[in-house]
């Protein structure tokens, strides 16, 4: 039998189906324990729409696995952070056209602090690779990415957004 870890990995994210949640730092642990798992996932915020499916789609992968007990657990601590995307799933983003986000670094223990201000200026393409791109819209398909316009190529594309 497939070891549970690797079918949870294997498990794609149903907003950015290019993605599997491993990849986009949704999944946390993946406990085994004889036909019992405990998967952890924390979303990538807490009123994520998404979240029901990603539980879904997980308890599907493993019992279809095998696994008979599955429990999908969801823990809001410590928050998301674009951060916790891995560089294969940075590389998948841009590779379909979604402009990655930035590195955030560390931050402070304690709440996630709520930023007014504008997104960084230079979102490069990434199709062409130009950091002259505009902001049309800063929500798009999910709340997490924005629409930009290239000035060079002139194409529109999506920009996960830093958090």
């Amino acid at each position: 039998m497939v070891t549970a870890r690797a079918v949870a990995e294997g498990v794609l994210d149903p907003e950015l189906p290019v993605l599997t949640l491993a990849e986009l730092g949704v999944l946390r642990e993946v406990i085994e324990s004889d036909d019992r798992v405990v998967v952890t996932i924390t979303p990538t915020y807490s009123g994520c729409p998404a979240i029901e499916e990603m539980r879904r789609d997980l308890r599907t992968a493993l019992t279809e696995a095998g696994y008979r007990d599955v429990e999908v657990r969801t823990v809001l601590a410590p928050a998301w952070t674009t951060d916790w995307i891995s560089e294969s799933g940075r590389r998948k983003l841009l590779e379909h056209g979604i402009a990655p986000p930035a590195r955030v670094g560390p931050r402070p223990a304690g709440p996630v602090p709520l930023n007014l201000v504008p997104p960084p200026a230079r979102v490069p393409c990434p199709r062409c690779g130009s950091a002259e791109t505009t902001e049309l819209s800063r929500f798009s398909a999910t709340a997490c990415k924005a629409l930009r316009r290239c000035e060079s190529c002139r194409e529109p594309f999506e920009h996960v957004k830093e958090l």
